[in-house]
């Protein structure tokens, strides 16, 4: 299977929500894909699209959040939403999306990702509990589905505080 990855375009979007709501069983994620382009914390570079020939078959979404504790405020992005069409699901495109984008932020001087998700998926990608830097969700969930990855080794060895996500993350 040949799949290229590449930055989102404007004629796009369409498909990105479609993708992301066929995906999540719901209009939620692509909801906030839209309303988050709108936002401050977009970055245009770090939206991503599986194509398989013309057809848009996945999508990958990093924005920037804040990591902030009682005096410090760190730079860090968040993996929100990750979705490839439900046929192809389990042929590693979603690994494709998440490796192109790692790197991209990387290249973009990213030290560091947050993840809400499935426990067995993420750390084979080098997530782990976000707990293990003392960084904490502000919702209530399993320690073991909030992770964190260092892109610069060392980057959260200072950082501790909790997740301050953009308004939009809100419905979700």
């Amino acid at each position: 299977m040949n799949i290229q990855i590449r930055p989102e375009h404007k004629n796009d979007l369409p498909a990105i929500s479609m993708i992301n709501d066929l995906a999540f069983g719901q209009e939620t994620e692509g909801d906030l894909i839209v309303k988050l382009r709108k936002n401050r914390n977009f970055i245009k570079e770090l939206s991503l699209v599986a194509c398989m020939g013309n057809e848009i078959i996945g999508h990958i979404l990093f924005s920037k959040i804040t990591i902030k504790n009682e005096t410090e405020e760190f730079e860090s992005l968040a993996l929100a939403p990750m979705s490839v069409i439900p046929e192809l699901q389990g042929l590693g495109i979603g690994s494709q999306l998440i490796n192109k984008g790692l790197q991209k932020a990387i290249k973009l001087g990213y030290e560091s990702v947050i993840v809400l998700g499935h426990e067995s998926y993420y750390p084979k990608f080098k997530f782990s509990p976000a707990s293990h830097f003392q960084i904490t969700c502000p919702s209530n969930v399993p320690d073991k589905n909030f992770m964190a990855l260092e892109l610069k080794k060392g980057s959260l060895d200072s950082v501790s505080g909790c997740v301050i996500y953009p308004k939009e993350f809100g419905n979700i």
